[in-house]
């Protein structure tokens, strides 16, 4: 393949999101936080519940992956909730909960 095909085959800034996105997710407290929202918008106090760690801790790691285009929020009154707002991101949270995720 020469270089012009290989530009129609993907796109450099797909490629440097996806390379920021999953550096991002790495991290096993940000993963698990993600396969805990996976479809759903989850307020932070019930993330804190299902992951088992401080609030501080989960606030830390929520503006990790709001700063890396992962998660959106909206705010209810006093209470914020997360979810992922990309859909090509969903569709890989979906197959790591398949994969990592899933209860045997």
């Amino acid at each position: 393949m020469d270089n012009n095909e290989n530009q129609t085959l993907y796109n450099d800034a797909d490629i440097t999101r996806a390379a920021r996105c999953l550096k991002a997710m790495s991290h096993p407290l940000r993963l698990k936080i993600l396969c805990v929202l996976g479809n759903n918008a989850i307020s932070v106090q019930d993330i804190v519940e299902q992951v088992g760690t401080s609030q501080s801790n989960i606030s830390q790691h929520l503006a990790i992956l709001r700063e890396k285009d992962i998660l959106g929020y909206r705010k209810e009154a006093n209470r914020v909730y997360y979810f992922i707002d990309d859909e090509r991101m969903l569709q890989l949270i979906r197959m790591m909960r398949d994969v990592f995720c899933s209860q045997h």
